[in-house]
């Protein structure tokens, strides 16, 4: 339903994308030298040298944007949530235009062009979407190029079609009613008029004239899908199916074709593919960065553990992280050896079991260091879930739903959760919903969002005792 909805208006967004920021660049040139706004104290430069960047501009700006999924969205977005994705393909590209400009090539270009092109290409960029968007929205308002939907079924599925569909009328898809079960009473079905019964289906779309009919059975009516189907079989009309799986999709879903066989992913993760290898050479690159710098820290760090209480510097304790798979999560000794000597409990504040330079450790979280360590092997990355004891992992499945799906990704020495202040001994429910909606929205941008926000914020917490 939305493939070919996606194919065509993202062909069409890929052309003004390329041309609007074509010529965005150009204006930029002229608005620096010609407008008489900036002063032009070191000579006016040759326009051919602007003007021979264009093609790569409108080339690298295509590459970005397609490559951060901008004309392939899954799902329909909010124009806030548009713009917001116009924005940060629009930087990224920015930076690699930066990049190539002054790294790779000698002439040096206006830095005010620079600027001029960097605020007024987001701004345009913006505004030609919207505008598209909204002109797209009102033809299809006033009636022009509709396509009109006939839903099979009732339910929840069906209700949550139809508000969608009403939601996007860019989309062009009109709802004229409902065909559900014979023995349903029911007048109406999300909103619109139930038209007839399963075996009246034939008749219905003669009488509308419906150009997309959508089977959206309750799991008790699918003993009925063969008669729908079969009722269907000489019809040319576009037929839809959607599974009434809706309550068991948490990450996300969707459909593969494996030689003509339609399969159906429920919760799967959405690292793969070149995010992930990005995610994982960002994570060996900076716990290289980081154990270099920081070994002078480590070693003291080391030093006043070893002289302040008895027993090993570093603390190796079992954790769960991937796919359900336990590891030893490093970390500096920062409580007695026999601690747990009763067994696993969770820390609590101004706890006695710490050593005399513990709790300075662990509110700072510089007991964490040693988990570059980790990264490094591969066990945790720098972004993601913190990682819990099995013993613990055993408790909570059993009373947070969703909680294993939080292992859908590798464990990390930060995360969404803890950078907006739920670590330690805070509300679970938070936490969980703060994992699964990293998993959900994971991006390459969204990890680095986090790693500042963990330099700015994340360290030092009331909540680490």
């Amino acid at each position: 339903m939305l493939k070919r909805y996606h194919h065509i208006v993202g062909g069409v967004f890929r052309v003004v994308d390329a041309s609007v920021i074509g010529l965005v660049w150009l204006a930029s040139y002229f608005i620096r030298f010609h407008l008489g706004i900036f002063e032009v104290s070191k000579g006016l430069p040759k326009f051919e040298s602007y003007a021979a960047l264009t093609p790569l501009v409108m080339i690298l700006w295509s590459t970005v944007f397609a490559s951060m999924n901008v004309y392939q969205s899954r799902r329909m977005l909010r124009r806030t949530h548009e713009a917001h994705q116009l924005l940060r393909a629009h930087g990224v590209a920015l930076l690699f235009f930066i990049a190539l400009t002054y790294l790779i090539t000698e002439y040096r270009y206006s830095r005010i062009v620079m600027i001029n092109f960097a605020v007024l290409g987001g701004f345009f960029l913006v505004a030609f979407r919207l505008s598209l968007r909204n002109a797209l929205r009102a033809i299809r308002r006033n009636g022009h190029n509709l396509r009109h939907v006939l839903v099979v079924g009732e339910g929840k599925a069906v209700e949550t079609l139809v508000a969608r569909l009403e939601k996007f009328p860019e989309l062009g898809f009109r709802v004229l009613g409902a065909v559900t079960h014979e023995k349903s009473t029911a007048m109406t079905v999300a909103g619109k008029p139930v038209m007839g019964h399963f075996g009246e289906i034939r008749k219905v779309l003669q009488e509308t004239r419906a150009d997309r009919l959508v089977i959206s059975l309750p799991r008790q009516q699918y003993g009925d899908l063969d008669r729908v189907l079969e009722e269907l079989k000489d019809e040319t009309i576009d037929v839809q199916l959607i599974p009434d799986i809706h309550e068991y999709v948490t990450l996300g879903c969707e459909v593969e074709d494996f030689d003509g066989l339609p399969i159906v992913n429920l919760n799967d993760s959405p690292l793969d593919g070149w995010g992930a290898y990005a995610k994982r050479a960002t994570d060996i690159l900076v716990a290289l960065i980081a154990l270099a710098l920081l070994s002078p820290v480590l070693i003291v760090i080391g030093v006043l553990v070893k002289m302040t209480s008895k027993g090993p510097i570093l603390f190796g304790q079992e954790r769960m992280g991937l796919d359900g798979r336990t590891f030893q999560m490093l970390k500096f000794r920062s409580m007695r050896m026999d601690a747990e000597a009763s067994g696993a409990v969770w820390a609590t504040p101004g706890d006695a079991r710490r050593t005399p330079i513990g709790a300075f450790l662990r509110s700072t979280s510089l007991d964490e260091l040693p988990q570059f360590w980790n990264v490094l092997t591969g066990d945790m990355s720098l972004v993601g879930p913190r990682p819990e004891r099995p013993v613990f992992v055993r408790e909570f499945r059993k009373d947070i739903a969703h909680y294993m799906l939080r292992h859908k990704v590798k464990a990390g020495i930060t995360g969404w959760a803890q950078v907006n202040g739920w670590r330690g001994n805070t509300s679970l429910d938070r936490r969980i919903e703060c994992d699964l909606y990293y998993i959900r929205n994971w991006s390459y941008l969204l990890d680095w969002k986090i790693l500042v926000m963990t330099l700015w914020k994340g360290f030092i917490n009331r909540n680490a005792y």
